[in-house]
């Protein structure tokens, strides 16, 4: 399934979740400029629709729509200074998105080259749950699932057993 670069275990656990709590005849707003993820889930027979790469933070206007049925963010959130603006303003009424989490081990992701791919948050499942919550949304179902690596070394080996991701569905209250 889908071999080569992508993340095959990432993407197999989110296609499956989509496969089961989604049909194909809802439309999909996915945060985030379209990605090798977005084309799959098109190819896949989704209605999918990607944003622009607006600035979340300052700009939320793309999901206060009431066209869309299913808002979708995968590693996302964790680029905001302030997820909770877009997670309270989402008009849709069901939520799927993932987030990695916080390891004990490695700190927060900073691109030496990009300014703009860092994580200012890297959450524990509680934090996120939380937020989901304060901004209105009730989790139906959520999963965490670890994301080996091909290296050598401690940490490799730490991130075959330690959940790296978390993967949540949730419905407005």
């Amino acid at each position: 399934m889908y071999e080569g670069k992508f993340p095959k275990k990432r993407y197999k656990h989110t296609l499956q979740l989509l496969n089961e709590l989604i049909s194909k005849e809802e439309k999909i707003l996915d945060l985030g400029v379209s990605n090798p993820f977005s084309e799959i889930l098109i190819k896949e027979g989704f209605n999918v629709t990607n944003s622009k790469g607006e600035d979340l933070d300052l700009e939320t206007d793309v999901v206060k729509t009431e066209e869309y049925d299913v808002v979708t963010a995968f590693e996302i959130f964790e680029h905001l200074v302030s997820p909770f603006n877009v997670l309270n303003d989402i008009k849709a009424k069901k939520l799927i998105a993932s987030v990695p989490l916080k390891l004990w081990f490695a700190s927060a992701y900073k691109s030496k080259t990009d300014k703009w791919d860092r994580h200012y948050h890297e959450f524990e499942d509680w934090q996120f749950d939380w937020l989901l919550e304060k901004a209105g949304w009730r989790i139906v179902k959520s999963e965490k699932f670890t994301n080996p690596v091909k290296k050598i070394g401690i940490r490799p080996i730490l991130r075959k057993f330690t959940s790296r991701y978390y993967l949540v569905y949730a419905e407005r209250i």
